[in-house]
């Protein structure tokens, strides 16, 4: 259903540097870059992800918005998860089993610089 969805963004360089770090342990890297933006995605392919410089009038959408990513495996959650942490961004709830979002959802929430809640995702059997 969805195309993509967009962030603004305060600083550029800061949210590149974070998202180039907490996408890369899914699959997902740059796919476009200019002095104003930059589009995330599969590698090859097309943006699902893009950051907007908005400066000082960047906001984060309100409460209950999150972007969920998928990701490979646990491991790779786990490595979203550290991988935020460490550039920036806010624990939001730690790598784990989401029993009550069913008996295989394996996931890490953090919050972006920006303010931005994110999700990385695996909902298969171990």
């Amino acid at each position: 259903m969805l195309h993509h969805v967009s962030f603004g963004v305060a600083d550029l360089q800061r949210a590149a540097a974070f998202y180039d770090a907490v996408l890369a342990p899914l699959g997902y890297a740059q796919v476009w870059a200019v002095a104003t933006g930059i589009g995330y995605g599969e590698p090859g392919g097309g943006d699902k992800l893009a950051l907007k410089l908005r400066g000082p009038d960047a906001a984060p959408p309100g409460p209950g918005f999150h972007l969920a990513f998928a990701a490979p495996s646990r491991s790779a959650v786990d490595a979203f998860h550290r991988a935020a942490v460490a550039n920036g961004g806010q624990d939001n709830g730690a790598p784990g089993l989401r029993p009550h979002y069913g008996p295989h959802y394996y996931a890490a929430f953090v919050i972006d610089p920006d303010g931005h809640r994110v999700e990385a995702v695996i909902n298969t059997p171990a």
